[in-house]
């Protein structure tokens, strides 16, 4: 557990300023941002800035994440840790308990059970920031740009609604994804992970399906595709490689899968977003001086599956422990601490060899390793 008021006050530690100041802030509301809002608030005098709107009447396509939004055993793991339960006004149906791996090029297909929450994402979100404290400042519909660096601290520039704002703080923390502002800012020499785009579209669904689909298929990435049942629609979504006619192999993908028995109808809405896949652990950074990074804009996502939810959680309660016992030397230990999580990013990528490998990956599904056999009812 973390204790709230355990850290020195940071005013202590970096002398009074003439300016206003927060001591922290983070930019991105995401759940690596937020999490790390609610943990720090009481201790810190926090701003949490992002540039979607993040309310549940909101169903502009500009406030909604680009997620398939599956809660993975380990983003479990680490809500429990949290002592967090999922409400059930998050949760959509079905509840999923199979995934169906559809190898296209090897016409071979297996089921493995696992255990996914379907979840609405942008709700999910929702509740992550409905729970931090009123002490943090929210600013949402906020764009940051860019921010300036001295003795004190930063100034960190932002708009809304076509007017600048300046804020200040002794401590930034970029929790703002994969086109992370900061971390272009921050270390813009160094090697960023592989670059994805994804595009997911909801469908009208004739049957609810239930289970969810990963689909192998080097006709159209060398990454994976997806299928997800959300009540009466299906979300249909692919991982491409940038400048390689990402729409036209995304097109591809929805023939395919009519071709292999899919059933849906017209488009409801599309999404889009670049998405990290960390292929060394010299791609991930997390800051420098006193600047972290969080979640998805440090590189923290996993290789094999794209899981980022419990990187985001994971990362945010480590720096929160971090920054509780004191805010000196933020960057240097926070790197010291996310070793065990780099460690991970390395094993997934050895995961990752066997998964996404043709040939591997045709021995392993040849061998129906770990995977059962379903029955039509």
């Amino acid at each position: 557990m973390i204790s709230s008021g355990s850290a020195e006050s940071i005013s202590g530690v970096y002398g009074k300023s003439q300016f206003k100041m927060y001591d922290v802030a983070i930019i991105g509301a995401g759940p690596a941002g937020a999490t790390l809002a609610r943990l720090i608030a009481g201790t810190y005098r926090a701003l949490l800035v992002d540039k979607r709107q993040l309310t549940k009447s909101t169903e502009s396509n500009s406030s909604r994440k680009c997620c398939g939004g599956l809660l993975a055993p380990d983003a479990q793991g680490m809500l429990s840790k949290m002592r967090l339960g999922l409400p059930k006004s998050v949760l959509v149906d079905p509840q999923l308990f199979v995934v169906r791996a559809i190898d296209m090029q090897q016409k071979i297909e297996r089921y493995y059970q696992r255990y996914y929450i379907n979840m609405d994402r942008q709700k999910f979100d929702c509740w992550l920031l409905s729970m931090v404290p009123s002490s943090v400042d929210i600013r949402l519909d906020c764009r940051f740009k860019f921010y300036e660096s001295d003795d004190n601290g930063f100034k960190i520039t932002f708009t809304q609604d076509n007017k600048t704002y300046v804020e200040r703080a002794r401590i930034l923390v970029g929790a703002d994804g994969a086109s992370s502002r900061v971390r272009k800012q921050v270390a813009p020499d160094l090697p960023f992970p592989r670059t994805y785009f994804a595009i997911q579209e909801w469908v009208e669904a004739e049957d609810q399906l239930p289970y969810f689909s990963t689909i192998f298929d080097p006709e159209i990435t060398d990454y994976y595709s997806w299928t997800i049942p959300k009540e009466n629609r299906l979300v249909i979504g692919a991982a491409l490689y940038p400048r390689q006619q990402v729409l036209n192999r995304f097109e591809l993908l929805k023939k395919k899968l009519r071709n292999y028995g899919f059933k849906f109808g017209k488009t409801v809405r599309k999404e889009s977003a670049f998405m990290f896949r960390p292929v060394s652990t010299k791609q991930i950074c997390t800051g420098i001086e006193r600047i972290a990074l969080l979640g998805e804009a440090a590189g923290w996502i996993s290789p094999s599956s794209a899981d980022g939810l419990s990187y985001a959680f994971n990362s945010a309660l480590t720096l929160a422990q971090v920054l509780h016992k004191t805010p000196e030397d933020i960057s240097k230990r926070f790197h010291y601490q996310t070793r065990k999580l780099k460690r991970k990013i390395f094993s997934k990528n050895i995961k990752s060899h066997f998964i996404y490998h043709p040939w591997m990956r045709k021995i392993v599904m040849r061998l129906a390793i770990k995977s059962m056999e379903v029955y039509e009812s």
